[in-house]
């Protein structure tokens, strides 16, 4: 009963802030209600002797909470999967190797940049990080939070192969991100720990590959039980079935749970798309993932902005915070801009597409749930802080200006 009541109270936060910010703020949903739960933070902080015991009650209900489970075990895999099953096969098969090299290599590049950059910073930011929990910190950040792209896609008109390139890579750059980030995490961990060729590679095999493999199956399964139905009730049972049953499965095997989600949801969607099923069922069908995406990523930008209250001495970590964003986005560009020279593309990338994949790459509640599932030590705070400043800023000023920024540099073509 006591987690019926947390996520009660964080439903009805959700629903005071959502409403608040469609009649005021009016700006996108999602970064509405982080903005209102972040000044909620700040003021709690601040005049925490107005309200005695509110900012201790709320942290508490934060705290609860293990977001890395939440986020990573059970919302994530619903948010992709309705994801997923909007975009279309054919733009992606069209988009297949940016999509795969910015997925892969642009997230290797970027995490040893974003390392090797902090790591020399660090005397000048106070900071003492060891070089492999700069690399822990290099591979969080780098990877485009899914999440995020997605929700903001739907505010930003670009061409659609522009589109299908930034919302290709957030949803496949889980796989290297999670190889990344494990292998990283257990050389920092464990003095033991020798990581290999063979170990690397299998470790991406059975994550990304196994996560292929059962979404693909799922997807097909599902579709075909579908195609022998045509009942929007049951329809909807049968891919809530898949993301839920889905997720055990993948658990229990060690495969990427997000990844069978998003293999499993193009399938799907790309098999409704080509389907007989009537109207009302697929209309049924999409209202009824599209309503889940929302409520989903209204709770989850709600807690990115209440993890304020989770981050010791906050106000100490602006000059490091505000290095680091610098420091991911200057990443973000090498990482793009040179597969661009190397990879022989069927269509070469002009400056402004790649100014646009940069400042559309967004960081996310995965980066922080990452930052927060490292074992204690005395710098995970201080990893935690700086990730939150540039989940925020990536979301807040990215998030916003990428529609304007995007129409300037098009419309300059």
């Amino acid at each position: 009963m006591e987690l019926y009541y947390s996520l009660s109270v964080l439903i009805v936060l959700a629903s005071f802030f959502a409403y608040f910010n469609v009649r005021f703020l009016k700006l996108p949903s999602t970064i509405g209600i982080m903005v209102i739960a972040m000044a909620v933070s700040i003021f709690l902080v601040v005049f925490g002797h107005v309200v005695p015991d509110t900012l201790h009650r709320i942290s508490s209900l934060i705290s609860q909470f293990d977001f890395t489970e939440l986020l990573m075990g059970a919302m994530l895999n619903f948010m992709l999967f309705a994801g997923a099953i909007h975009i279309n096969l054919k733009d992606l098969r069209e988009q297949r190797l940016p999509i795969i090299i910015f997925s892969t290599v642009s997230v290797v590049i970027s995490t040893f940049a974003v390392g090797t950059f902090l790591y020399y910073l660090t005397p000048f930011l106070h900071l003492n990080i060891p070089y492999m929990y700069c690399l822990l910190f290099g591979a969080l950040i780098s990877p485009t939070d899914p999440v995020a792209v997605l929700s903001i896609l739907k505010e930003v008109k670009v061409r659609k192969s522009l589109e299908t390139k930034i919302a290709g890579e957030s949803l496949f750059n889980d796989g290297m991100a999670i190889v990344a980030f494990a292998v990283i995490l257990n050389i920092a961990q464990d003095n033991e720990y020798t990581p290999t060729v063979f170990n690397v590679v299998w470790l991406f095999l059975r994550e990304a590959g196994g996560g292929f493999l059962l979404g693909v199956l799922l997807g097909v399964v599902a579709a075909t039980a579908i195609r022998k139905i045509d009942d929007y009730k049951v329809t909807v049972l049968i891919t809530l079935a898949v993301v839920m049953g889905g997720y055990l499965i993948a658990s229990a095997m060690h495969i990427s749970g997000p990844l069978t989600m998003v293999f499993a949801g193009l399938i799907i969607g790309n098999f409704k798309k080509k389907s007989t099923m009537s109207a009302e069922t697929k209309d049924y069908l999409e209202k009824f993932w599209e309503l889940n995406d929302e409520i989903l990523n209204a709770v989850l930008f709600l807690f990115i902005g209440f993890n304020l209250l989770m981050v010791n001495n906050i106000n100490s970590y602006w000059l490091p915070g505000l290095t680091c964003v610098v420091v991911v986005l200057l990443a973000r560009y090498v990482s793009i801009w040179l597969p661009t020279l190397i990879v022989p593309f069927k269509k070469k990338f002009n400056s402004s597409t790649i100014k646009i994949l940069v400042w559309g790459g967004l960081r996310g509640g995965v980066s922080i749930a990452l930052a927060l599932s490292i074992d204690d030590v005395p710098y995970k705070n201080d990893i935690i802080a700086i990730t939150y400043f540039v989940v925020v800023f990536s979301i807040l000023v990215q998030g916003l200006s990428i529609a304007k920024i995007a129409g300037k540099l098009l419309s300059k073509k």
